[in-house]
């Protein structure tokens, strides 16, 4: 089958094509505007997916070698995320699949993001424990098997990406946080200042002993005083202690991270964890969760970089699961919801 996957989500905008769930070409444009105001703003993001929908999905069936006459469906996210970004992709997905004849396959974006290892050679086993990070969310599910998941915890307040674009902008360091805060990172001292690491606690709750909820408010709060408490200014700041907070705090969500998905991994008895999201793409968490999966017998499994961030080929080869699961489900009536909480029933 020849598959056109859409995502716009957020603010890339980008387009795939698979064929039987190998993936035949991508193309990601990513809106660099947004970093002028220090997070994405939903009406700028709306506006740039209008004018780049046409001109990425062209070069990715180019790219591809794969005539548009010959796509047989198309996928595209339906939420979570901006709801006028949502609503430029699923248009366009309606608009092309109704010229055709062929069907639209709706797709959860984090459920993209839990199967976006599959695109590398290096694959899960199932089943296996995903963790998946990124700026809006934090989750830990549990795969039994291709579109059977459970949600075993998840982030009560801020995500871990948030939290790094949170003590970024209190360092002046800039958006999005996560790629800076991480080359800065090593090059300073992780124990220079101690951060609090919610629920890490194995006594977390009374009920089984622990438990795979995340919390990183408190975490960026605690930067927030310290940085009160040293009269920082952003504008003469000492490179050394930017270097030192930096290390201290990354080492404090790493942590937090890798233990909940190692602590998950023993709990269900599963030899692989995956890690996806574009704070998967963080230098730190990658060496540190491989370690600690080896420690338990298990194996560490990433997206590369490209397929972190928001991206048509994660969408792509979630629809090609779901298709094999369930066969073509959704409609020209499917509809854009930005709330969308991960699910495993077919939209």
């Amino acid at each position: 089958m020849n598959l056109l996957a859409i995502e716009t989500s957020c603010d890339e905008c980008s387009a795939a094509v698979l064929q039987d769930g190998s993936l035949k070409s991508i193309v990601i444009s990513s809106q660099l505007i947004h970093t002028e105001y220090g997070g994405v703003v939903p009406e700028l993001a709306s506006r740039a997916h209008m004018e780049l929908i046409v001109p990425v999905v062209e070069e990715a069936l180019i790219k591809s070698s794969v005539d548009k006459d010959n796509i047989e469906a198309v996928a595209v996210t339906y939420g979570p995320g901006l709801a006028g970004s949502l609503i430029v992709g699923l248009s366009f997905a309606k608009a092309f699949a109704a010229a055709r004849g062929i069907p639209v396959i709706g797709i959860n974006h984090m459920e993209g993001h839990l199967y976006s290892t599959f695109l590398e050679d290096d694959k899960p086993e199932f089943p296996f424990v995903a963790l998946i990070v990124s700026g809006g969310h934090t989750m830990l599910i549990h795969v039994r098997e291709p579109y059977s998941h459970e949600l075993v915890g998840q982030t009560r307040d801020d995500a871990a990406g948030e939290a790094f674009d949170k003590v970024a902008k209190l360092l002046g360091l800039g958006y999005p946080g996560g790629p800076i805060i991480d080359k800065l990172a090593k090059e300073g001292n992780a124990r220079a200042f101690s951060f609090p690491k919610a629920f890490l606690s194995r006594s977390s709750t009374p009920e089984n002993g622990e438990t795979f909820e995340f919390s990183f408010s408190g975490l960026k709060t605690s930067v927030l005083y310290l940085l009160r408490d040293l009269k920082y200014n952003a504008d003469v700041r000492d490179e050394k202690l930017v270097r030192d907070i930096c290390a201290s705090f990354q080492r404090a969500v790493v942590d937090v991270l890798v233990e909940k998905a190692a602590r998950a991994a023993e709990r269900f008895s599963v030899r692989s964890i995956s890690v996806a999201g574009g704070v998967a793409a963080n230098r730190e968490l990658r060496e540190t969760i491989q370690a600690r999966a080896s420690s338990i017998g298990a194996k560490a499994h990433f997206p590369r970089p490209l397929y972190c961030t928001d991206n048509a080929a994660m969408i792509g080869m979630a629809a090609h699961f779901k298709i094999l699961k369930y066969g073509m489900v959704s409609d020209l009536s499917l509809k854009p919801v930005p709330n969308l909480p991960l699910i495993a029933e077919p939209a």
